[in-house]
């Protein structure tokens, strides 16, 4: 594989995992709802599975929000102030934003380990919940570096990277 090829994967990896965890979780409820219409059945261990790829699916895509810069921000009044103002308060609430992702990590780290030593399994499927949990540490450190990594972009380098509310 080549490294362009490479870094094309690297830098969409959470809209890819969305978009097979989307597939995953409508597929499985389709096929729920199929098998309880038709056949007056049901596996409770479809819509674990599902709502376990539908929990997956919202924190890579805070993740993949985080790379687009589509989370909301209430920018309206920074637009009357000077630009390097702006960019200040901008650096300060994504140093904040980072600060409390580290955080949660911190601590969904220390309730993972914990859930190690107390196993907790899963009803239907008899997964080990710590396996479970590790999207909350997975997805904020993607987040943490999604945001190092545009403002990076934004501030070291030539490159326009598009904001989405200022494309609407």
């Amino acid at each position: 594989m080549s490294a362009k090829r490479l870094n094309v994967i690297l830098n969409n990896i959470e809209n890819y995992l969305c978009q097979f965890l989307l597939c995953v979780f409508v597929i499985l409820l389709f096929a729920q709802v199929v098998l309880r219409v038709v056949f007056n059945h049901g596996y409770p261990w479809i819509e674990e599975l599902s709502r376990f790829a539908f929990v997956w699916f919202v924190y890579l895509g805070a993740a993949y929000g985080a790379q687009k810069m589509a989370h909301n921000r209430v920018t309206i009044q920074l637009s009357k102030l000077p630009e390097k103002v702006r960019i200040c308060l901008d650096i300060l609430s994504d140093f904040i934003w980072i600060t409390f992702n580290t955080l949660l990590t911190y601590k969904s780290i220390e309730i993972i380990i914990l859930m190690f030593e107390f196993t907790y399994h899963t009803p239907a499927l008899d997964w080990s919940m710590a396996y479970l949990y590790m999207i909350f540490p997975l997805s904020l450190t993607l987040m943490t570096i999604r945001i190092l990594q545009n403002n990076y972009l934004r501030f070291f380098t030539d490159k326009n990277i598009d904001v989405v509310e200022e494309t609407m």
